[in-house]
């Protein structure tokens, strides 16, 4: 296992390094992909062959995957534009001309990792059961918690929401941002800089993180929900569905910036701005 693990780790900088995009992720999103074929049979086979899934039901589970996977991706890339204006500066002998940008704030800045938190701590009451068989308070907690059970996914959506507030809060400093923006003569138009801006910031990323803590807490409790509520065959959400739409996007911005970067001047000449002359 630990040479297999190894292995891996240099498969993944080979292809980093000679590929395009990371890959450890692109590994991790095989991993997860290679088992849809055998959902996708499966499914079929629950639907024509043992009829446990009813295929009007088969065809709103379609529906639905496609409206979470699209919802998915929304909120990935999901962010709120703050403007934010410089003004004009002399450095040194330059002048350093006016200019208008704008600050980002992803809707979900903590990623997948509220959700790896929440699962390593609502496992805790069921493998501390497992050591203590003759308490039963132990026992009825780990009853209760069960997965697919009510207090389960109450709690684990809890856990979750309360994670994402804690990790964007570690990685993402208003105040630092602030003092950034005041030491190199940024400003939010309207808003006094230092602390003003600061609150500012604060306050939109705290209610920003809200849909997304709340979109984190629905896909990570909709495959107990699907598996243990509607009988569905496959494995359908949670931290995989997060690893593959965001790998995949982030492969795919990269496979554009390869091509703008090395055929730019063919799309000028052959593509659609000829086109456009022409017209």
């Amino acid at each position: 296992m630990t040479a297999g693990t190894v292995f891996v780790m240099w498969l993944g900088e080979q292809i980093t390094e000679r590929g395009i995009g990371n890959g450890i992720s692109l590994i991790i999103f095989i991993g997860i992909i290679a088992r849809f074929p055998m959902d996708l049979i499966n499914t079929f086979r629950a639907i024509f062959v043992t009829q446990t899934l009813n295929i009007f039901m088969g065809v709103f589970l379609l529906v639905m995957m496609v409206a979470v996977t699209a919802l998915t991706v929304m909120m990935t890339q999901g962010q709120r534009r703050i403007p934010v204006q410089y003004a004009r500066r002399i450095v040194g002998r330059k002048m350093l001309t006016g200019r208008t940008t704008h600050l980002p704030l992803r809707i979900n800045t903590a990623g997948v990792i509220p959700i790896i938190f929440a699962q390593s701590i609502i496992m805790l009451p069921t493998s501390a059961a497992a050591f203590m068989q003759e308490n039963q308070l132990a026992q009825d907690v780990a009853f209760t918690l069960q997965p697919g059970s009510k207090w389960y996914v109450l709690l684990y959506a809890v856990i979750i929401i309360f994670f994402t507030y804690f990790y964007t809060a570690i990685v993402f400093n208003p105040m630092d941002v602030a003092d950034n923006m005041r030491k190199n003569g940024g400003f939010i138009p309207g808003i006094r800089a230092g602390k003003r801006t600061a609150d500012f910031i604060d306050r939109v990323l705290s209610r920003i993180t809200l849909p997304g803590a709340l979109f984190l807490a629905f896909i990570a409790v909709l495959p107990d929900v699907l598996i243990r509520r509607a009988g569905v065959p496959f494995y359908f959400g949670g931290t995989g569905l997060l690893i593959v739409v965001g790998v995949a996007l982030d492969t795919l911005q990269q496979i554009e910036s390869h091509l703008l970067m090395r055929h730019y001047d063919g799309f000028l000449k052959k593509g659609r701005l000829r086109g456009r002359t022409g017209g």
